[in-house]
């Protein structure tokens, strides 16, 4: 290893690949790079000196073609572009290995990286590796260890056994292939109990300045979004969901003091104009987003906020709700999934239909904008199932539901559904496989998906996605055409985006003709 005495502290340099995406889709949002930042706080009070290598960040609306994927293309900066931003004297690489589309990608990254940096130790963290650990290891014979879970403190055991000629053996959370090819890895993952302990995210200076400039954030859109986490993991037991494998089902929170004093810096330092929280679940103690909100209003924080990766309902009755407004909560994501009873309780999505209806019209009732996520195709689910969806979606439209999104079935590797699938040889993890789960869902043109459904056919669930997400939309406009204006004002005019089709249709004229998003589109 090349870490040799202990007075050494190795220059250590955490780098994400591009978005990938199929060729002709609406790919997906460019986000700040949070959980490398978290490293990055973490490392820096460790005393380590880290260089974040973001190519979404660096190379935002740069799209180029991928000769080895036919059919695909990415955002950002290209490989070669990625290395030349690693410092010289980098010891140490991780490798943000998150989402399983990506895979062939990032495999390939790592490969060149190796071939600059022979010296240099490369790691891989995130969802993707955290699921497939030994198989990621054997696919990228350049990967030197992968760290499963949460990055933070397992990852800078890892750095700290290498500096002192330590076992990584013995650091929990971290996969290896020894010398003979042996997969060393211990089952399940560490978590870390008190967040409070965690430094604030760091971000590079100018970094979060480039995704404003250009509009990008993370569902709706204003000036200037804060990603932000209140909480890690989710206590469900999905059977879609690869959460489990990488958070385990504990679900910590975060004090209220500390999420509001966060927030109060980035006022100060950044003057941000909204703040959005990218958890997996949010909101599941009523007494918490209570608490929450008082202590906004009450300490004057005037900031707008909001859930754009999906939301349970529970706690969001219409008396929370009515304080969440007040406190500046604008925009909520809905995760009810199915509209079929039969198929929430196969998929383990344990919601009453009943309670999410009520709640998210108590949120129109506050004036807040809706979003519902769908899925169709689940392995099992019949057609009538799939119609009750659907159906439902369209429910969801007439009364209200500013969006309404249907997405077909993805087997995530690290999920329930995935591992019964894979002891049926109905998957086979490889480029293919991969690369299909990012185009899965990319366009309404992919008319033969790769799917899993027993009863109907790829073109068949291809064509009722796109049927419906074309009507709830048309639906939507039609039945509340005060949505029309808000909608030319958005892409066109305005600064910020209240939906995901704004947000899409502002990135496609920006990458269009070139403007920013401070300037007004003529």
């Amino acid at each position: 290893m090349p870490v040799k005495t202990k007075t050494f502290m190795p220059a250590v340099a955490l780098v994400r690949g591009p978005i990938v995406f199929s060729n002709g889709a609406f790919n997906n949002e460019a986000t700040p790079a949070i959980g490398l930042a978290y490293i990055a706080g973490f490392l820096n009070e460790k005393g380590y000196k880290t260089t974040l290598v973001d190519a979404i960040g660096e190379g935002l609306n740069k799209i180029y073609s991928l000769p080895e994927f036919p059919g695909f293309s990415a955002q950002g900066i290209t490989n070669t572009e990625i290395i030349e931003r690693i410092p010289n004297e980098t010891k140490i690489i991780g490798i943000s290995g998150m989402f399983s589309g990506e895979w062939p990608v990032v495999r390939n990254l790592i490969s060149e990286i190796k071939k600059q940096f022979p010296d240099a130790v490369i790691v891989a963290g995130g969802e993707h590796a955290s699921a497939l650990p030994e198989f990621c290891l054997r696919d990228c014979p350049d990967l030197d260890f992968i760290v499963k879970g949460e990055g933070e403190n397992t990852f800078y055991e890892l750095i700290e056994s290498l500096r002192n000629e330590g076992n990584p053996a013995e650091i929990w959370g971290v996969c290896f292939l020894d010398g003979g090819g042996e997969f060393h890895g211990n089952e399940g993952v560490p978590r870390i109990r008190d967040l409070e302990t965690l430094p604030w995210p760091v971000w590079p200076e100018g970094y979060l300045e480039k995704f404003w400039a250009l509009g990008k954030s993370h569902g709706a859109l204003t000036e200037r979004d804060m990603p932000m986490l209140v909480s890690r993991g989710c206590p469900y037991r999905c059977t879609f969901c690869s959460s489990p494998q990488m958070w385990t089902t504990r679900y910590i929170l975060r004090e209220v003091e500390d999420v509001v004093r966060e927030i109060e810096h980035y006022i100060a330092t950044y003057d941000i104009t909204s703040v959005q929280f990218y958890d997996l679940t949010a909101i599941t103690k009523k007494k918490w987003i209570v608490d929450f909100c008082r202590q906004l209003i009450g300490k004057g924080i005037e900031i707008n906020w909001s859930l754009p990766a999906g939301t349970r309902s529970e706690a969001l009755d219409r008396e929370t709700l009515r304080l969440m407004k007040t406190a500046g909560c604008h925009y909520l994501v809905y995760a009810p999934e199915s509209g079929s009873s039969e198929t929430l309780e196969n998929i383990k999505k344990r919601i009453s239909l009943r309670q999410i209806n009520a709640s998210m019209m108590s949120a129109k009732g506050e004036e807040i904008i809706l979003r519902a996520n769908l899925i169709i195709g689940f392995p099992h689910e019949s057609r009538l199932n799939i119609f009750k969806t659907l159906l439902y979606g369209f429910y969801l439209s007439l009364r209200g539901v500013d969006e309404v999104a249907v997405f077909l079935f993805s087997a995530y590797p690290g999920s329930e559904i995935f591992s019964e699938l894979m002891e049926n040889k109905q998957v086979e993890p490889g480029d293919e496989y991969f690369l299909s789960l990012t185009s899965l869902n990319g366009k309404f043109t992919s008319i033969f998906p790769k799917i899993y459904n027993e009863y109907c056919f790829s073109l068949e669930l291809a064509l009722y996605r796109g049927l419906f997400m074309t009507l709830n939309y048309v639906v939507g406009y039609l039945c509340y055409p005060k949505r029309i204006y808000r909608t030319f004002v958005n892409v066109t005019r305005g600064k910020q985006a209240d939906t995901v089709l704004e947000h899409r249709l502002r990135d496609f004229i920006i990458r269009s003709f070139g403007k920013s998003k401070a300037d007004p589109i003529s």
